[in-house]
């Protein structure tokens, strides 16, 4: 009985790198520095290869709301997943991601801001994110 009550969590899960398929593309999920995640309302996680993959779902699907988790990797610290709301994102042509939009995230902007300093790009908060994938 304890099993099917810890099956019903809605929770974040362990991504499985070199095995998890990208829920978008279906390419199996193995960067520890791009890979997101995003996890329903009703507890079902959804894998993706690429911070780029997780924002066009949410933008095709039009389902931010049915949410509970949007996650995404942290750009220095590979395989610590962080909320994206609370990221700061940057689209450098010198930091290659999986599907080649060279997004990557960032715990600060602070952070964010150095790495533009020092290789170039834009930054973008969440929101100014979904716009900038919006019409992809």
């Amino acid at each position: 009985m304890l099993v099917g009550l810890n099956s019903c969590n809605v929770e974040p899960k362990e991504i499985n790198y070199g095995e998890d398929h990208c829920y978008y593309c279906d390419m199996t999920v193995v960067s520890k520095t791009h890979a997101a995640q995003y996890v329903t309302k009703k507890g079902k996680a959804h894998m993706f290869d690429a911070i780029e993959c997780m924002v066009r779902e949410i933008n095709d699907r039009e389902n931010e709301e049915e949410l509970a988790f949007m996650l995404v990797a942290d750009y220095q610290n590979p395989g610590v997943l962080m909320n994206a709301h609370k990221s700061t994102f940057l689209i450098c042509p010198e930091i290659k991601s999986p599907m080649g939009a060279n997004l990557s995230a960032f715990s600060t902007e602070g952070k964010a801001t150095s790495v533009k300093d020092d290789l170039g790009g834009n930054t973008y908060n969440w929101i100014k994110l979904r716009e900038r994938f919006a019409d992809q």
